[in-house]
C-alpha cells in the first residue's frame, strides 16, 4: 500500500474538518511531494483573459481557504489556485458540524459559512507569495450581517486587486443567507455595473486583474440568459460554472444526504456540466468559463473541456483520490487531446457541448 493510499484511509476516518485541517497543515511544511516541474506540456498551455496557463487544472475556493498554502499546492502540479472565500471582516461560519463526507457517494455536503480570517490577513499572506511559483485567484464573500453587499464586493475588490492574478466575486454559496439573490437580474445588474466602474478606473496606476463571478448550478435557464447578458455588457472575464447544489439527486445514499448545504462531488456532476454547456452555447463561446463540479478524474475533466469550459477546477475529487489527481489528470488530459486529433486544448473547448444542452 502506498503511502498516498494509506494517508487517504486514515483521513477518510477523520471527521472532514479536522482532516482539511491536517491537510492544510501538512501542505504547508512540505509533506507533500512536488511535480511542480514536471508540469509542462504545450499541448495544455493556453491565454485565458491575459493570463498564461501551463495547464487547465485548478483548486477551487474553499480549501485554502486562508492563503495558508497555496504555494505547496501549486508544486502539486495544478495549473492555478483560488484562494479564500474572504469576507471583509474575520467570521466564524457556521455552527459544527457542517462538513459531511458521503463516502457511498463520492460527495460532500458543506454549509461552513464562509469561515475565514477575514480579508486583511489573506492579503498579508498573498504579499509574501513568489510570483514565480505559480497563478493565484483570490474568491470575495460578504459577511452575513453585511448591510452593503455590493460596496462591500467593490471595496474588497479595490484591497485585493494587487494580490492575485484574477478576483473572484462569489454570489453562489447556499450558506450565506440571501446571497444568491444577487444572481437575479436586478441586483446583478447593480453588482456588475459597479464592479465596471472599478474596472475602469486605475487603481493607484496599477491595472485591475480579471473579474470572475462565480454561479450556482441551481439557476434557470432565464437567468443564464440574463448572467450572460449582463457578463458581457459589464465585460466581465469569466464564470465558473458552477458553485455547489441545494437539490439532491435521488440516487444519494448515505445516511448525511438530507444535511442543510451545499452537495458536491460526483453527484453534482452532471448538473453542472449541463449548465456549464448552456452558458457556453447560448454566450456562443464568448465568454471564458471555468468548469466545476464532479471532476475526480481524467474523463470529467475533459468531458468539461468539451462541454465548453476553458478551465476546470477541482476539490472534493481530492478527497476521494488524493493529491496525485493532479497528476492522473495532467497526464491523462494531454493523452486524450492527441488521441483525438487536437493540437491543443483550446480546440476541444465545447465541440460535446451540444450533447448536454
Amino acid at each position: 500500500m502506498s503511502l498516498t493510499t494509506l494517508g487517504m484511509k486514515i483521513f477518510a476516518k477523520m471527521d472532514p474538518e479536522a482532516a482539511h485541517r491536517l491537510a492544510i497543515n501538512l501542505l504547508r511544511f512540505g509533506l507533500f511531494p512536488s511535480s511542480k516541474l514536471l508540469s509542462k506540456d504545450p499541448i495544455l498551455e493556453q491565454n485565458v483573459f491575459g493570463i498564461n496557463f501551463s495547464n487547465p487544472i485548478g483548486l477551487a475556493a474553499g480549501f485554502d481557504k486562508n492563503a495558508e498554502a497555496f504555494e505547496p499546492i501549486l508544486a502539486l502540479g495544478c495549473g492555478f489556485v483560488e484562494v479564500g472565500s474572504f469576507t471583509p471582516r474575520p467570521q466564524f461560519g457556521n455552527p459544527k458540524p457542517r462538513a459531511f463526507r458521503l463516502l457511498e457517494d463520492e460527495a460532500a455536503i458543506s454549509r461552513h459559512g464562509f469561515n475565514n480570517d477575514g480579508l486583511a490577513k489573506g492579503l498579508e499572506r498573498l504579499a509574501l507569495r513568489k510570483k514565480r511559483s505559480g497563478l493565484v485567484g483570490i474568491n470575495l464573500g460578504i459577511n452575513k450581517d453585511s448591510k452593503a453587499p455590493i460596496a462591500d464586493y467593490v471595496d474588497s475588490i479595490i484591497r485585493a486587486s494587487a494580490y492575485g492574478d484574477y478576483i473572484t466575486v462569489n454570489i453562489s454559496s447556499p450558506n450565506t443567507e440571501g446571497l444568491r439573490e444577487l444572481q437575479n437580474a436586478d441586483n446583478l445588474d447593480c453588482l456588475l455595473k459597479e464592479i465596471y466602474k472599478v474596472k475602469s478606473s486605475p487603481l493607484n496606476d496599477k491595472k485591475v486583474p480579471p473579474i470572475l463571478l462565480k454561479v450556482a448550478p441551481d439557476i434557470t435557464n432565464k437567468m443564464v440568459e440574463d448572467i450572460i447578458n449582463l457578463a458581457l455588457k459589464y465585460k466581465i472575464d469569466g464564470l465558473i460554472v458552477g458553485n455547489t447544489t441545494i437539490s439532491r439527486p435521488s440516487s444519494l445514499q448515505h445516511h448525511s444526504k438530507n444535511e442543510a448545504g451545499g452537495l458536491s462531488g460526483k453527484p453534482l456532476f452532471e448538473l453542472s456540466t449541463k449548465i456549464l454547456a448552456q452558458f457556453y452555447i447560448l454566450s456562443e463561446g464568448r465568454i471564458n468559463l471555468i468548469g466545476s463540479g464532479g471532476v475526480d478524474g481524467v474523463e470529467t475533466a475533459y468531458a468539461k473541456i468539451k462541454a465548453g469550459a476553458t478551465l476546470i477546477q477541482v476539490y472534493t475529487g481530492l478527497m476521494y483520490r488524493g493529491p496525485e489527481l493532479f497528476r492522473i489528470i495532467f497526464d491523462g488530459l494531454g493523452n486524450s487531446l492527441r488521441e483525438d486529433g487536437f493540437a491543443n486544448i483550446k480546440d476541444a473547448i465545447g465541440v460535446d457541448a451540444h450533447i448536454w444542452h
